[in-house]
């Protein structure tokens, strides 16, 4: 199952599964830290998991939208449709929030959390994805000191 869903997202883009395990992981680190700080864990569970299944269900609908942009409007209507797809992208956030505020469905500021999981996953996922390769032998230094020289 779990090479089922890897493939699957490597299809729409190689860093897809990547982004979604560093989501995932960061979500785990941030329950396990996070829980013995707050008085009322069941909420704070429960509004994480909401941003974590938030931000990955991001991380694919942006893959997907950049995908179809390019493949279906070419590179001179993709701005446009991939705008627009990012408008939506929050929309959806707010009203899910704004769920989660009006019938007290979890800690909405768990749920920021979460949802924060994305972006610290993309900012991470270079590095993680150095670390896999050197760990699994793919790794060459020649690469690595080439991107040291350019930042």
């Amino acid at each position: 199952m779990v090479n089922q869903t890897d493939s699957m997202l490597k299809r729409l883009n190689d860093a897809l599964p990547g982004l979604v395990l560093g989501i995932l992981v960061y979500g785990g680190l941030v329950e396990l830290i996070g829980v013995w700080f707050v008085s009322d864990k069941l909420r704070y569970t429960t509004g994480l998991a909401i941003g974590i299944v938030l931000a990955v269900g991001m991380a694919i609908h942006i893959a997907v939208v950049l995908q179809d942009a390019v493949d279906i409007y070419g590179e001179s209507g993709a701005q446009k449709k991939i705008v627009a797809k990012s408008i939506l992208r929050y929309i959806v956030i707010v009203v899910v929030f704004y769920v989660m505020m009006r019938f007290n469905l979890g800690n909405l500021f768990a749920a920021f959390i979460g949802v924060l999981g994305l972006k610290v996953s993309a900012y991470l996922q270079p590095f993680a994805h150095r670390f896999i390769m050197k760990l699994q032998g793919r790794g060459d230094d020649s690469s690595n000191s080439e991107d040291s020289g350019a930042i």
